[in-house]
């Protein structure tokens, strides 16, 4: 629902409420709108406008500050307002104005860098929190960041805001500390575009979030495949194919089904299928790990181990979510979401060390170390995608902690031959603020993975460990342009304050958006 308070001096710029409540999404925590009011007669609990370190004051500052008969400069005379960068001070109004109060956000003495604006939008978001401020309009769209356009600002204050009000458990203390609130954007252009992707963007990341945090015994394979049945109800554009057991069992998946052998929970293959353009282009296809939970099978991890492991089908969220994205802003391509899913379990029929499987490509592997189960469900997935012949695809996988250790938390590991579809992946990353960092396929560990007794070893001597579980499923990689993304340091949050954390779905689908503009 959108605000339905008065708006007096609504101008020719003003958007459609019509048009915006279709491009705004109910699947963001917050409503979300463009403006051209001006900040002196926008009717809001809030109005955010910003202050630089000399005092000086933005335009919408500046229209307040008239307003409020100097009330905004002379904080600043007074030392009460300084204008650092990152600092915010909320300031409250008299009846007799528009607003209620006045967030004054500091932006510095030079230009933001995109990090410094989102922790900046977040900052100030965390303020409202310790209030009862419900509805605020943003007015951050004047503040200079480095390299940024006005689409970028207002779409990443939307990122910002969602991922700052995120709240996994309904109905907790920390879920009403979080209300759902009323947000105006400043724009000066009736362009819905980034209300439209930023919505969408943020949407697909609290979906990718959501379904990481859920408990294991809830997300089993079954409750993802569920999951993707509803998306698919709910896009005409969407359709939907689930495979069980039996259906991989004639396909000869057989390096996937070892994963979930040992398990109750049965596994799943989801193959969600997005159109979004004649059925002759060739679709873009994510593949997405899908480990419910990984208990590392009979080679058992330790409790401490174990206690991230609910996020290892952190890959098949991303993907659908990402999917789901492409279907909200029917981008003009056709997407493919596999999700691959297991559940990695010890028992007496569990895959043991030294178990040969036969893939769905007909290659022998053997299975050195049970828990090096992901690259198992790659690999059948990799061959499965053979059938749509896609003009790109990218698996995305918390597939080894070796990746955490190599390029650390703030960049995932990108693993391609391909130096354009790197030189893409690396600009979406950059636009998206969702990093990559490449490593190398290097042909020299290829013997890391020879076997006397099948084709290929799921394993190899434990040196660049990333790099060889790429390798690993390059082997698998027969018609396609392809990238390997492990995003075991960057899907979820480590530390004492774990969750998820929606990435790449920014990556994936700054890559889609950049692709669909040179498609339409």
């Amino acid at each position: 629902m959108l605000i339905e308070k008065e708006r007096p001096g609504l101008g020719s710029q003003a958007l459609s409420e019509g048009a915006q409540r279709d491009a705004a999404t109910a699947m963001t925590r917050h409503n979300y709108r463009l403006s051209a009011d001006r900040a002196d007669i926008a009717v809001t609990d809030c109005v955010v406008v910003t202050m630089d370190s000399k005092g000086c004051l933005s335009n919408a500052a500046t229209e307040l500050d008239k307003l409020t008969s100097g009330l905004l400069s002379g904080l600043f005379d007074r030392g009460i307002a300084t204008g650092k960068r990152g600092s915010t001070l909320l300031v409250p109004l008299s009846d007799k104005f528009p607003a209620k109060a006045v967030m004054l956000a500091g932006v510095g003495n030079v230009g933001l860098r995109d990090r410094e604006f989102n922790a900046l939008v977040q900052a100030v978001y965390a303020e409202f929190t310790a209030t009862n401020i419900r509805d605020a309009a943003f007015y951050l769209t004047e503040i200079d960041v480095i390299e940024r356009d006005d689409y970028w600002k207002i779409r990443q204050q939307i990122v910002a805001l969602e991922a700052a009000a995120y709240c996994f458990l309904p109905g907790t203390r920390a879920e009403a500390s979080r209300p759902q609130r009323d947000i105006i954007l400043a724009s000066e252009g009736e362009d819905l575009k980034p209300l439209k992707d930023g919505c969408a963007i943020a949407a697909a990341i609290n979906t990718a979030r959501a379904l990481g945090d859920t408990p294991p015994n809830i997300c089993t394979p079954t409750f993802l495949a569920d999951f993707a049945v509803k998306i698919a109800e709910q896009y005409p554009s969407v359709s939907v194919e689930i495979l069980n057991e039996q259906d991989m069992s004639l396909l000869g998946m057989g390096a996937m089904l070892s994963v979930g052998e040992a398990s109750e929970q049965g596994s799943r293959f989801v193959v969600l299928s997005y159109s979004g353009a004649d059925a002759a282009q060739r679709p873009f296809v994510l593949i997405g790990k899908g480990v419910t939970f990984d208990t590392g099978g009979t080679t058992l991890k330790t409790r401490q181990g174990m206690r991230l492991m609910k996020y290892d089908m952190c890959g098949a969220a991303v993907t659908m979510g990402a999917l789901q994205a492409a279907a909200m802003l029917k981008l003009p391509i056709n997407v493919v979401a596999l999700a691959a899913c297991a559940e990695n379990m010890p028992a007496g029929n569990a895959t043991r060390p030294s178990d040969t499987v036969t893939s769905m490509s007909g290659k022998t592997v053997e299975i050195l170390n049970p828990d090096a189960e992901g690259r198992l469900l790659l690999c059948d997935a990799l061959t499965y995608a053979e059938r749509f012949e896609p003009d790109v695809v990218v698996d995305v996988a918390t597939l080894t902690g070796a990746s955490l250790a190599a390029v650390g938390r703030h960049y995932s590991a990108m693993f391609t031959h391909d130096d354009e579809l790197s030189a893409q992946l690396i600009e979406a990353g950059e636009m998206a603020m969702d990093k990559v960092w490449r490593l190398p396929l290097s042909e020299e560990d290829l013997e890391q993975l020879d076997s006397q007794f099948a084709d290929i070893a799921n394993m190899g001597d434990g040196t660049a460990a990333c790099v060889v579980a790429a390798l690993f499923l390059s082997q698998f990689v027969r018609s396609f342009r392809w990238v390997h993304l492990d995003v075991s340091g960057t899907a979820k949050i480590h530390g004492e304050d774990i969750g998820a954390t929606g990435r790449p779905v920014s990556l994936l689908l700054q890559y889609l958006l950049t692709q669909a503009r040179l498609a339409d």
